[in-house]
């Protein structure tokens, strides 16, 4: 935008200098009697008048022609690489893992202003005087990542601390470039562009770009376009942190109540883990995706958790044990990460002719992973050691599940458990 209104500038002055002269030329010749400043003036033909005034028309027209080419030449190519940045941004906006993310942020930077090599580098957590290098690009790139470098120190350091972009056009001409990563990988540094990755936070790391492809500097647009995405970048790595968290804590937090039902029925002990292993052959056989697999996988871990609001001794009561699937239901449909499993906890318990509970719902009105979760669940009770019921053989169990097919349990979903099942399975 910068090159855009200097172009806009030269030309207003350009013209205005025309028309300036082509106004006292003008005044010169038809109001000498009148105007006394025009008795300084030279005397000249009419003739000359008008070629002077048509070759500074002619020259202005060029100059003007000129110039708005070259101004609509950078608008277009600005407007492409905004283009693409809006795309870029949805992109990442998009990417949930952090790994992913940094690798994306890195190939586009490199890929919108030509540059040869990168890198990015965020704030270390567990050291605060540290820049640790994430994402590295370029030669012997792989010898710097997980290296640190010291937040005051180079240029890297300075954009850090101050939270602004730096240009430079010689590096080793400026005495706060750090030579010692180029002594390091034999690469050279000659321009440079690096830019802060901040948000109203305050700034998270680096993003340094190093010399572009066609030699030429960085210009203005360069570190306009890399200051947007970086500002970008730095949201979305934010969100993918968050995520990230998310992820971790429910994972967390689902040990904790996986040990906890463990711990409150212990004839169900590592139940709700074989539940998940059988329950992932049917997700296969459906060619469930990996999303889907997930909630899947989640629901089955969880399913039982409404026996932790349960007295230990009453449980196995048939009016306490049908309990289970509304109080846990009622138990992780607030957490936001629970909210999608909470329906296969609530209905686990349904049956595909309509008869089971806790609300009586018929064939395909039953959550798909519910009823999947139905299949797997009998099983594990039919087949397994830590079971309130006494085991009976895989081949038994196998013939009770196909003898209650489209009665208790879904059919098709039935035929695809008994197909995959084996003996090895079981353990």
């Amino acid at each position: 935008m910068a090159e855009i209104k200097q172009k806009t500038r030269l030309l207003n002055s350009i013209v205005g200098f025309i028309i300036t002269t082509l106004l006292i030329l003008v005044a010169g010749y038809q109001f000498k009697d009148v105007l006394s400043f025009t008795e300084y003036l030279p005397e000249i033909s009419i003739t000359i008048t008008v070629v002077i005034v048509f070759f500074l028309s002619l020259l202005g027209l060029y100059i003007a022609i000129k110039i708005s080419r070259k101004t609509v030449r950078i608008i277009k190519d600005y407007s492409g690489r905004l283009e693409r940045i809006l795309e870029i941004t949805s992109d990442l906006r998009n990417e949930v893992h952090s790994d992913v993310l940094l690798n994306k942020i890195m190939d586009y930077a490199l890929s919108i202003t030509r540059s040869e090599a990168g890198s990015i580098l965020l704030a270390d957590k567990d050291n605060e005087d540290k820049l640790t290098f994430k994402v590295v690009s370029g030669e012997k790139a792989s010898d710097l990542i997980g290296t640190s470098v010291e937040k005051g120190k180079g240029i890297t350091g300075l954009v850090y601390e101050t939270g602004e972009p730096i240009r430079i056009h010689d590096a080793y001409k400026n005495k706060r470039f750090n030579p010692e990563i180029d002594e390091r990988t034999g690469f050279k540094t000659y321009s440079l562009l690096c830019v802060p990755l901040k948000t109203k936070r305050g700034v998270m790391g680096v993003l340094e770009l190093l010399n572009k492809k066609d030699g030429h500097p960085y210009r203005d647009r360069d570190e306009e376009i890399i200051v947007y995405l970086a500002e970008q970048a730095a949201i979305s790595i934010i969100s993918a942190k968050f995520v990230e968290d998310q992820r971790n804590y429910e994972i967390h937090l689902t040990e904790i109540l996986l040990e906890a039902i463990d711990f409150q029925v212990p004839e169900k002990k590592g139940h709700a883990r074989r539940v998940a292993k059988y329950s992932n052959m049917i997700a296969k056989g459906l060619n469930m995706t990996e999303e889907e697999q997930k909630r899947l996988y989640f629901a089955c871990l969880l399913h039982d958790v409404g026996f932790l609001k349960l007295k230990a001794d009453e449980i196995f009561r048939k009016e306490e044990f049908q309990k289970h699937p509304v109080i846990g239901y009622e138990m992780i449909k607030q957490i936001n990460f629970y909210a999608d499993i909470a329906p296969v906890v609530l209905h686990h318990h349904e049956r595909y002719d309509g008869y089971g509970y806790p609300s009586q719902l018929k064939g395909e009105d039953i959550p798909l992973e519910a009823r999947i979760v139905a299949i797997a669940e009998a099983f594990d009770s039919m087949v397994g050691e830590n079971t309130y019921r006494v085991p009976v053989s895989f081949n038994e169990a196998k013939e009770e599940l196909q003898r209650h097919s489209g009665s208790q349990f879904d059919p098709e979903l039935t035929e695809i458990f008994l197909e995959n099942i084996a003996p090895e399975h079981v353990k």
